[in-house]
Parts: C-alpha cells; sequence; structure tokens
C-alpha cells in the first residue's frame, strides 16, 4: 500500500539512504517487505506469472520487476528508470591529508557538484568497504551518524572582494574537510571508518565512502509546502518509482519492472550504469524464462515503454531569464514532461502523449520543460536506454530548485501526483 503521508515516507527513504549503497539496501527492505524476493545474476532464473523479484549488481543498482499474467512477447515490460547516485564528495583511495597542525580527508568531487553548497556544513562519512574476514574479503556498508568533518570557507578578512568578484573553488586546494587536530591523538580516517565498520584498520581492503550531510530532512515553508533534502536529485523519483511498484494493484497483463541506476551523475558508463547491459540481459532472461521462443525478447521490446524518471528545473523567480518563457514548471505544480529534439531527453510527441494519458487517468495535470535555445542541456538515462533496448521512452520528473547542491528543494504537493501517474502506468491493462 502506499504511505498515508508519501512526502513522510520520501524524506525517510532520503534520510536512510546518504549513499547508492543505502539507497539499494532501503529499496530492498521494502520490496521484501511487499513480496519481492532475491534473484543472483549467477544462477539459472525459473520464473512464472505473479513473480515478485529482484536482481542487485554492485551493491549499488537493482533492478526489480512483477512477472505479468501473459508473456513480455505478448504483453511487453513496463518499465520506470531512474538513478540512486547524487553529486558530492567521495573519500580518495588514500585519504589522509592536511598540514598545519589539522588532520583532513583527501576528497575527489564525483559529478558535476555545487562546490561551494559543501562549505560550512555539518558533514560525515557513509558508504562500502571491503573488509579481510576469514572467509575472504566481504563488503560492508558504514555510515557514521554524527558531525565528523567540515569543509571550511575563508574568512572574509583574507578575502575582502570575495563578494563582489565571486568565489571560485579549486576542487584539489579548497575542498579537504578538517577531520581532526594533530594534538587530539592519533585519528585518521581509516581508523575512524574502521571503528564503524568494526574491524581493525589493516583489514579494510577498499571502500567507496561519501561525504554527506547529516542534517535530516525536513518540510519548509510558511504552510509545510516545501521539502528540504539532499540527494533529491534523484532519490525523489527512486522513490516515486518504488512507491508505485509497491503499491499497484491488481494482476496486469504486462510485466513492471524498476530499474534504479547507479552512475548516472558522471555519464553512466560502468558494470551497473544505465549505459551497461544489465537491464537489457536481465529483461532478456525474463522474456526467455516465460517463453522459451528465440524472438520472445525482441518481440517484447516492440510492446514495452520506459519512464525515464529524473527531477526537472523548476523556474527560479531570481533567475526567471534561464527559462524557456513558455516552458516554465513551477514548484507544487505537478509532474514535468522533459523535452530536446536533440536527444538529451528521449521524449518524442507519441510518448509525450501517452504519458498525458496515464497523467488524465491519475488526474494529474502535467507540466513541460524545455531548455532554451541558446543554453546546454543536461541529459539522463532515457536516451542511453532507449538506445540500448529500443525501447518507447519519455523523460519526466519533478521540479525542484538548488539541483546538485549538497541541500535541495522541492514542493510537497509534487510527490503524491507523480507517484499516481506512475501507479496509472503500471496498472494500464493494454499492451
Amino acid at each position: 500500500m502506499t504511505a498515508s503521508d508519501p512526502v513522510a515516507d520520501l524524506l525517510a527513504f532520503i534520510d536512510a539512504s546518504p549513499t547508492p549503497w543505502h539507497a539499494v539496501a532501503e529499496t530492498v527492505r521494502r520490496l521484501e517487505a511487499v513480496g519481492y524476493r532475491a534473484l543472483d545474476e549467477r544462477d539459472a532464473w525459473s520464473l512464472a506469472a505473479g513473480d515478485r523479484v529482484y536482481v542487485i549488481r554492485g551493491g549499488s543498482t537493482v533492478i526489480a520487476f512483477e512477472i505479468g499474467t501473459e508473456p513480455p512477447s505478448e504483453a511487453g515490460f513496463r518499465i520506470i528508470g531512474a538513478h540512486t547516485d547524487s553529486p558530492n564528495l567521495r573519500v580518495k583511495p588514500r585519504g589522509e591529508a592536511g598540514g598545519h597542525g589539522v588532520r583532513q580527508i583527501a576528497v575527489e568531487p564525483y559529478g558535476g557538484v555545487l562546490l561551494y553548497t559543501w562549505l560550512d556544513r555539518d558533514l560525515s562519512i557513509a558508504g562500502r568497504v571491503v573488509v579481510r574476514r576469514e572467509g575472504g574479503l566481504e563488503p560492508v556498508l558504514i555510515r557514521i551518524d554524527r558531525p565528523l568533518c567540515r569543509v571550511a570557507s575563508l574568512a572574509i578578512h583574507l578575502d575582502r572582494a570575495v563578494n563582489e568578484d565571486g568565489l571560485r573553488l579549486n576542487k584539489q586546494t579548497h575542498m579537504a574537510p578538517h577531520l581532526a587536530l594533530e594534538s587530539a591523538g592519533d585519528a585518521t580516517i581509516v581508523s575512524v571508518v574502521a571503528e564503524a565498520a568494526g574491524v581493525a584498520p589493516s583489514a579494510i581492503y577498499g571502500h567507496d565512502l561519501c561525504l554527506y550531510d547529516v542534517v535530516p530532512c525536513a518540510r519548509g515553508g510558511a504552510q509545510s509546502e516545501l521539502v528540504f533534502a539532499p540527494r533529491l536529485d534523484n532519490l525523489a523519483s527512486c522513490h516515486a518509482g518504488l512507491s508505485a511498484l509497491s503499491s499497484a494493484d491488481g494482476d496486469v497483463r504486462s510485466t513492471r519492472v524498476v530499474a534504479l541506476y547507479d552512475h548516472e551523475e558522471v555519464g553512466s558508463q560502468s558494470k551497473q550504469g544505465a549505459d551497461s547491459p544489465f537491464l537489457a540481459d536481465v529483461l532478456d532472461r525474463v522474456a526467455r524464462a516465460v517463453d522459451p521462443r528465440a524472438d520472445a525478447s525482441q518481440r517484447a521490446m516492440t510492446r514495452s515503454f520506459l519512464i525515464s524518471a529524473d527531477m526537472a528545473h523548476a523556474v527560479h523567480p531570481n533567475h526567471a531569464d534561464r527559462h524557456e518563457p513558455t516552458h516554465m514548471p513551477r514548484l507544487g505544480a505537478g509532474p514535468v514532461i522533459k523535452t530536446n529534439v536533440n536527444q538529451r531527453y528521449a521524449t518524442d510527441g507519441e510518448s509525450s502523449a501517452r504519458f498525458l494519458a496515464w497523467c488524465e487517468a491519475a488526474e494529474v495535470i502535467p507540466q513541460h520543460f524545455v531548455t532554451r535555445s541558446d543554453l546546454g542541456c543536461g541529459s539522463t538515462i532515457g536516451p542511453i536506454s532507449a538506445g540500448r533496448l529500443g525501447v518507447a521512452t519519455v523523460d519526466v520528473g519533478n521540479p525542484m530548485l538548488s539541483m546538485h547542491s549538497c541541500r535541495e528543494m522541492a514542493g510537497a504537493a509534487d510527490v503524491a501526483p507523480m507517484i499516481a501517474v506512475m501507479r496509472a502506468f503500471y496498472e494500464e491493462r493494454g499492451a
């Protein structure tokens, strides 16, 4: 069932997901609560109508699906795709840095980070460490739930022109957080992480660690109409797809799928990114498991549809001139259909019309976004997945501000409508 308060449920989902690995772990927890079971890519799969299953790759990408009443070769797949990663600061393999009496953390920006938004915030560390145990190497999730480090800004007395000339940050020299004073003992990033993992420092053989803001998500605004949270881009879309999949009613002909990818923010080219064969391979295996004919997968793709869900740019009232005048999505005004004729988004007239029909079924009025013709356009997993699968695709997302900031903002009224439209997509009876 859908949560009685979808906004509170979204905030709980984000708070539980400081990293892509935690986002997948929370997704799995929610899937298993409604009857999904794990599959292993290394095993042979035996599937039947009504099965609810999921498969994980790399710990940070998950694909879940519910087998329809008819084979995908006859009824197709209904797919919602989103991504689990967000721009942030990542700890380098050798994370020690510092000087002048201070121990710092060597970090590298991940994705298109708004660097200045990471200054003067209470930060901590979460992610995955690979530890050596008697049985071999084992990945372990860690999360340090207290303020641990901070990227300090420079006092205005030492840079008097900063407000007039602008702040320029060097990724290498200006972004290392303070971890400890050298006088405080032998605390290092390795010892802190080892303690969190419950092992000796020598047992850590590798890590994927992210900095995150420890301040919880919150509702804001004069009437609590706003959402203040990190990682809205794109955990809000992951939450919407997952909520729709978990709450969709009844048996339908089509097989319902949600694919939550890592590495979208850095181009999707990884073994578990949208530009990998992961989803295509999974869909092929599902199609052949219930229809052994050689062309089962190809026939399924012609009957399939993908909703690529990634957050959209709301009009910023202080910078309205950065928007196409006739395509200015507003916070709290509903889902956004995103179009770019140069295929940075995969939407075309037909896929947009089909999404509009699902909006009508859910009694939701969508908005539209097109970037200004004289500005560049970001992209999503939509064009990548459409090209790999050959399926009709629409790019959509809820409107937001402060995209790629350490903390972002969206409209509370937009959470439930997107879930409702995605549920209408899953519940539609046609092929």
